[in-house]
């Protein structure tokens, strides 16, 4: 099998394509044999050494990648055996950049029927997230407005749809004026162009109370005023701190870094009682021990494609041996969609 290969933190230098044995699977494993895996910012902030999770649960060397999709290749004792050769996706803790993957049978699915190989491996990652951040976390009546920063991304295009199938109004902000033909295709009911408007100025003519629930995952360039602009009894969810990472080269600035850390807002509980807001965050990578949001989160994900509340990913292919131009590209902020490798 071949496989990306990080040695120590670093640029796009250090994405090295190695050979690897092939991977044989345990008890209740299955091995899947990778078509297409999903690129997620993620994995360039574990390429860069900052991504905590990975340091927590690998270490160097690391393959990067938490979703794929291909063909069942083999199962291990306790999996049912007509499951090999057919086409599944699956959620990974890494390890997602190679040839070959083995997981928990509880982390593969049966290939949508809406969704083509390639389409399926960009789904799991991003849309289990916009559904943590939605449903677990915000729990958004219908009716309510919400407003979901970098709305053309994967989370955000997933978030947009989810906040849409749950019957509220949806404010999506993008970075470029490219971008904002796509978050009106999404169904966003309001589009806000940060190339061209004045954030939030804009965002206090939609909605001058505020917005009930605010997704954020851009971290210190917008944390505060995303604060700022969630109504009494409203929800800021946290999920990212982007804006912290380089736009360009591959290496983290850790002047920069360290700035913004400190420029990073620190929530009171006292403001947070007397303006009744909540700040809510979470990372899914630390959340693998819990199958039980696995399975049905993934379970409403699938029926929300099925029903067509939810439409296949918009989805650029890079062969995967052009690994270090796809982290390059969706470094510079400029994608729109989902970007997969193709092996």
């Amino acid at each position: 099998m071949k496989k990306v290969s990080i040695a120590r933190a670093g640029a796009y230098d250090q994405l090295r394509i190695v050979e690897a044995a092939a991977l044989v699977p345990g008890a209740g494993e299955v091995r899947v044999d990778v078509a297409f895996a999903g690129v997620n910012y993620a994995d360039c902030v574990v390429r860069m050494g900052l991504y905590e999770s990975a340091k927590k649960y690998v270490g160097w060397p690391i393959t990067p990648g938490f979703e794929v999709a291909g063909t069942v290749g083999a199962v291990g004792p306790g999996v049912d055996p007509t499951l090999l050769g057919a086409e599944v996706f699956a959620v990974t803790r890494f390890g997602g950049y190679a040839s070959q993957v083995v997981v928990p049978r509880g982390q593969v699915f049966a290939r949508p029927a809406r969704l083509s190989l390639a389409e399926a491996a960009a789904f799991p990652a991003v849309h289990m997230t916009a559904h943590v951040a939605l449903f677990e976390l915000a729990h958004p009546r219908p009716g309510e407005r919400v407003l979901v920063h970098s709305a053309a991304g994967g989370v955000g295009s997933a978030l947009v749809q989810l906040a849409r199938s749950a019957g509220c109004h949806v404010t999506a902000v993008v970075g470029a004026s490219a971008k904002v033909a796509a978050a009106r295709a999404l169904g966003a009911d309001e589009v806000i162009d940060r190339a061209t408007e004045d954030l939030w100025r804009r965002a206090e003519a939609i909605s001058p109370r505020g917005f009930d629930v605010v997704l954020d995952a851009n971290g210190v360039s917008t944390l505060d005023g995303s604060y700022r602009h969630t109504a009494p009894m409203g929800r800021l969810v946290v999920y990212g701190f982007h804006s912290m990472m380089p736009r360009r080269g591959g290496r983290p600035d850790w002047g920069k870094l360290a700035l913004d850390w400190l420029r990073t807002p620190r929530f009171n509980p006292l403001s947070l009682t007397t303006t009744s807001r909540s700040v809510l965050a979470f990372n899914l990578s630390f959340l693998f021990d819990r199958t039980d949001l696995m399975e049905s989160g993934m379970a409403r994900l699938l029926a929300a494609l099925e029903g067509g509340a939810l439409r296949a990913p918009t989805i650029t292919v890079y062969p995967f041996e052009r690994v270090a131009e796809a982290h390059a590209a969706l470094e510079s902020g400029r994608t729109v969609g989902k970007l997969v490798l193709a092996m």
